[in-house]
């Protein structure tokens, strides 16, 4: 029988399924196409920037190389600080450094250089053992991951490092101490380990010997550098690059006060890491740590060598330099580096001449401040200190110029006559000099308790009379008239009167000086309303050198108190020899002029002069000298070293300038703890070395190299 055929309405019915079914087929790759698509565009166009990033994916790290500091020249262009290249082995982490590359490469080297005995015994002597431990670490792992247990494992890296230090056992530490390999090796891994990825970490460099000291154990040898030369390839991560260290044509003549360079064993400054780290500086990078060096390190510092290296994602590395560096700016200091020689040369040679004087037999110090009155420029700072005691020779003590500060006696007479005649004394005014008693004190005289008679101001100052500024004094700032065996009617508040009036000359303030730590002196609070006497001699407050220099300046420039400088200009480091142009020229400043009229001060400079003339208490010390001045003697008192004990005793001083008709210089000499002479001895050679430098420097045609004063004079 034949099979039964679909009727038409089945056939019907069977197409529109198939149509139904093909309808939603297209729909469905309609809208997968749609989805792709939608896809494609968030790849391509959202996402696209990351996607690429990722396929070019590249890390980028910068290594900075060591460039040498600017360098100091004295006023006449004379270098007084340089650098000098030197051979220095370093190791340099990347990326792919990991702590056994390290090891092998200190495993390697110790075999080339020896390892500084100071340093192996630091890590040895080490209360805490961690330089040790972390080269134990390091050394062992297998064993290292022994100290942790199973749960511990599954802590963060830095807590299981926290505990495996914890645990190193004691017996493995006191291994590596009796072995000088292991030693010399936990000494190099932690030099390596120092710094950041791409930063060179200084291993050992050539260096001078220092101190006395020479050999291996100071600086890397000839021999070590041509070893480690010739093995280099062994020891990946290390190289030998060219270091700097500083260099001082003047060998220690104002060694103190030129400052002191970290060393890159030191770094930076712990107190000031974060400062110097948000500034740029790496941990390793040497500043400035004491006085010139420090106070212009922004300067000074160098614009470090930098390349960069990228990595891309098959560690392949390229190196590009994207600063070449150079060295940081040049100091023209104030200082004439010959004079600054032969003044240290006569503090050494007259106090020890003078020690031999009656009276003398404590002194162990002095200073000397030479600068120009008219623009604050410090020729001269010298200090020295004696220990006689231990046999041994006088260290340099120039910092103490400004920042010790003594009993300073009549020297600061004229500041006393200036600032009583702006309370009312009159010029030329005279008063009786005798022996002085109010009620209930004892009596006061002038030195020698002896009576000067009649005496004005110059004669006063010529004679240095003590009674003439007590009367000067206490007529013009309390406001009363002496009577003998009478109330002393003054207050307390006559101190604030007369320290402000020698405020004015930089006596009791800071003279703002350039250089760090400058002391103000200090201002001592009276017993009582009459000590205002001994105040107006110089013997209640104490005054720094520097204080002193700038006071008798403000007399010899005729009343303008102006800053002190070592640094009169800053420069642009140059390739060629001398100073390079221009960074930044240091104008002088004045601070202030002091409350009184020309004729005042011109009637304080006649009592100066006065002085240095027949009769004056420096009568015949300046032989053929225009010099004036003002000598001073403070009683003090001197602490028996090694005891509790003291003795009386006195210090010395002077303050001057040169030449008296037109002044090139004002010094100041203070002799701490001594009676005779050696102040004014001191004084007149110091003047002399002045006055024939300056003849031999016209004869040899030696010019000032100020950039700004050649532009003047042309």
């Amino acid at each position: 029988m034949p099979e039964p055929t679909a009727g038409p309405s089945e056939n019907r019915a069977y197409k529109k399924t198939r149509q139904l079914r093909i309808n939603i087929l297209f729909l469905a790759v309609f809208f997968i196409f749609v989805l792709v698509i939608v896809r494609l565009g968030i790849v391509q166009i959202v996402q696209g920037e990351e996607y690429v990033k990722e396929v070019n994916r590249s890390e980028t790290d910068v290594s900075a190389y060591p460039a040498p500091r600017g360098k100091m020249y004295d006023r006449y262009g004379r270098v007084v600080v340089d650098n000098i290249g030197i051979p220095a082995v370093t190791y340099t982490v990347d990326r792919k450094t990991k702590p056994e590359d390290k090891l092998k490469t200190a495993r390697e080297l110790v075999k080339h250089i020896q390892v500084e005995a100071d340093a192996i015994q630091k890590v040895k002597e080490q209360e805490s053992n961690r330089d040790l431990k972390d080269y134990w670490l390091a050394a062992y792992p297998e064993k290292a991951e022994e100290l942790l247990k199973k749960s511990e494992l599954k802590k963060e890296g830095k807590e299981q490092y926290q505990l495996q230090l914890e645990r190193v056992p004691k017996k493995e530490i006191e291994r590596l101490k009796n072995s000088d390999q292991h030693l010399s090796m936990a000494v190099l891994f932690k030099r390596f380990s120092s710094g950041y990825q791409y930063e060179p970490q200084l291993v050992k460099a050539q260096l001078p010997p220092k101190d006395g000291k020479t050999g291996a154990d100071v600086m890397l040898t000839n021999e070590e550098m041509a070893s480690v030369s010739e093995n280099l390839e062994k020891m990946p991560g290390l190289n030998i690059i060219t270091d700097w260290d500083r260099q001082y044509p003047y060998g220690s003549t104002l060694s103190t006060l030129l400052g002191k360079v970290t060393t890159s064993k030191e770094g930076l400054p712990k107190e000031q890491m974060d400062y110097f780290m948000t500034r740029g500086y790496s941990r390793n990078d040497r500043v400035g740590k004491t006085y010139i060096e420090k106070h212009y390190e922004q300067y000074l510092n160098a614009s470090k060598a930098k390349i960069q290296y990228t990595t891309d994602k098959n560690g392949n590395v390229e190196e590009e330099i994207i600063n070449p560096g150079r060295r940081g700016y040049d100091l023209q200091l104030t200082f004439d580096m010959e004079l600054q020689k032969e003044v240290e040369k006569i503090i050494e040679e007259e106090v020890p001449r003078g020690r031999g004087k009656a009276g003398n037999n404590y002194v162990n110090n002095a200073f000397v401040v030479v600068m120009d009155p008219n623009n604050g420029d410090i020729l001269s700072m010298a200090g020295k200190q004696f220990r006689f005691r231990e046999g041994k020779a006088p260290m340099d003590f120039s910092y103490g110029a400004f920042t010790g500060q003594y009993e300073m006696g009549s020297v600061v007479k004229g500041a006393t006559v200036l600032t009583a005649y702006q309370h009312g004394l009159r010029i030329g005014q005279g008063y009786y000099d005798a022996p002085v008693k109010f009620k209930g004190t004892p009596e006061k005289s002038s030195a020698g308790n002896r009576s000067l008679g009649w005496m004005t101001d110059i004669s006063a100052l010529k004679k240095s009379s003590n009674i003439y500024m007590f009367k000067a004094v206490i007529e013009n700032i309390p406001g009363f008239s002496y009577v003998r065996e009478g109330p002393y009617k003054g207050t307390f508040a006559d101190f604030n009167v007369l320290r402000n009036g020698y405020h004015q000359f930089g006596l009791g303030t800071k003279t703002e000086i350039d250089l760090p730590g400058e002391s103000a002196g200090l201002s001592n609070e009276p017993s009582f309303p009459g000590q205002l006497l001994d105040f107006s001699i110089g013997q209640l407050d104490t005054y720094t050198p520097l204080q002193l220099a700038q006071y008798v300046s403000v007399i010899a420039n005729n009343g303008y108190r102006v800053q002190p400088r070592v640094v009169k200009s800053i420069h642009e480091p140059t390739s060629e020899t001398g100073i390079g142009p221009f960074y930044l020229d240091r104008h002088p400043k004045v601070l202030n002029r002091v409350n009184n009229t020309g004729a005042e001060i011109r009637q304080v400079q006649r009592g100066f002069e006065a002085v240095t003339q027949s009769g004056g208490t420096a009568a015949g010390k300046f032989p053929g000298l225009d010099v004036a001045g003002k000598t001073g003697t403070a009683q003090s008192f001197y602490r028996i070293p090694g005891t509790d004990r003291t003795v009386n005793t006195y210090n010395i001083n002077f303050v001057g300038y040169y030449p008296a008709s037109k002044p090139e210089i004002a010094f100041s000499v203070v002799v701490p703890y001594a009676e005779r002479d050696i102040n004014k001895d001191i004084s007149a050679r110091v003047v002399k070395a002045y006055a024939d430098l300056q003849k031999k420097y016209a004869q040899s045609g030696t010019e000032l190299q100020t950039p700004a004063e050649k532009e003047k004079q042309e």
